[in-house]
């Protein structure tokens, strides 16, 4: 009897299933078939960078051959490769850490919904409208010991000839300063919905029981808004470790080597000296560091969240 009564269900089962319209069988297919075609368009290129490493692929010349992991041991042996290690991860760093703080200060300050903080909203999107190029050059006006208006505030002070993006010493820091101005608004406008989502009935409990801003802050604020604070840090780091466009506009990477990247780096190789094959191995190694990295952030944002969520 039970085996019949699974077989009745099976066939009712079967029934139903064949009863269901084609195009409503189809939606599954349908849903998938996006994410299917972005995963081919992107495992495509990534497939042929690792096979093109083993060669030596050149655009100048018309034949090329395998060359095995001749390519990747020439870059781990070559100094320039840990140069531009260490200027990605110190360019990473510094201009992650400065506009997560700058961002978080800003948002902060302007979490009130009042005329004058709707007002600077507005005004402290406006460089993310600005193209990394231009931002460039708009800095670079601004820079010029000629005509520079913050050259100009410069000599005020007794500060005259400032050497911004042409010194060894300072070229660091005017990128960093332009990818500030640029991408800061990005963590302000994240950290800010943050804010503006945050439950009120425990700050309101904390004013009630008199506790000041700052342990406010410490016990309520940061805490709830840590899981929002790692989503902002997420994009940015992967942004600031592939930094290219600012890099290339201020400096071409210099001066001297000052500023050449991974990115800079294997662009240089590809394109200026056509050495596609040499140059895929220092891509490789920066999405495999930009991937180590998204991953460990995404535990920790979800580990966060969960926490924040009391489980």
């Amino acid at each position: 009897m039970m085996q019949k009564a699974n077989q009745n269900t099976q066939n009712n089962t079967a029934v139903n299933y064949n009863e269901i319209p084609k195009n409503i069988r189809m939606r599954p297919y349908l849903i998938i078939a996006p994410g299917l075609l972005i995963l081919i368009g992107i495992m495509i290129p990534f497939i042929t960078a690792i096979l093109l490493s083993l060669t030596n692929y050149s655009f100048r010349l018309p034949k090329w051959n395998v060359v095995m992991f001749k390519n990747w041991i020439a870059m781990f042996t070559d100094a320039s490769f840990y140069h531009a290690l260490g200027v990605t991860l110190r360019y990473a760093l510094y201009a992650t850490g400065t506009q997560m703080i700058l961002g978080t200060i800003i948002a902060l300050l302007l979490k009130k919904d009042t005329r004058y903080s709707r007002i600077l909203k507005v005004l402290f999107t406006f460089p993310l409208m600005v193209a990394p190029a231009i931002a460039v050059l708009i800095w670079q006006l601004m820079t010029s010991n000629s005509v520079g208006v913050l050259e100009k505030f410069l000599n005020v002070i007794g500060i005259f000839n400032f050497p911004w993006a042409s010194s060894h010493s300072t070229a660091m820091f005017t990128a960093i300063l332009i990818d500030t101005w640029v991408n800061t608004p990005f963590i302000l406008l994240l950290v800010l919905a943050g804010i503006q989502s945050l439950p009120k009935s425990p700050f309101e409990a904390a004013q009630v029981d008199g506790a000041d801003a700052w342990f406010t802050f410490k016990t309520l604020t940061f805490p709830m808004l840590k899981p929002f604070m790692y989503i902002a840090l997420l994009f940015r780091l992967m942004a600031a470790l592939q930094e290219f466009g600012i890099i290339y506009a201020l400096t071409k990477g210099g001066p001297g080597d000052t500023l050449m990247n991974i990115s800079l780096t294997g662009y240089m190789t590809a394109f200026q000296y056509q050495r596609l094959g040499q140059a895929l191995p220092y891509l490789l190694v920066l999405w495999t560091i930009v991937n180590l990295t998204a991953g460990w952030l995404v535990k920790r944002q979800r580990k966060l969240a969960k926490q924040a969520q009391g489980y």
